[in-house]
């Protein structure tokens, strides 16, 4: 037997619901320290420098992200 249920809310609402932490003033925070850094950026070598130094798990955060995100766009959608 298989039940599909279907759950209309917003990410508010969901991370209440689940019990999650409220985390938007450190996003705030963290977008701010993020893009103050990128201001100072004279190239793509340091760019890339900055945001592998600032992302979680440096360098194999960002390549984990990356082929996340690249998977995901390969992978056909449900009903498609």
């Amino acid at each position: 037997m298989k039940i599909n249920v279907e759950v209309d809310c917003t990410p508010e609402e969901a991370r209440r619901f689940l019990g999650l932490p409220d985390v938007s003033k450190a996003n705030e925070a963290y977008v701010d320290a993020v893009l103050k850094a990128m201001q100072g950026t004279a190239n793509l070598e340091q760019l890339h420098a900055m945001t592998s130094q600032l992302a979680p798990m440096g360098e194999l955060g960002m390549k984990f992200f990356q082929n996340f995100i690249d998977g995901s766009m390969m992978r056909p959608r449900k009903g498609d």
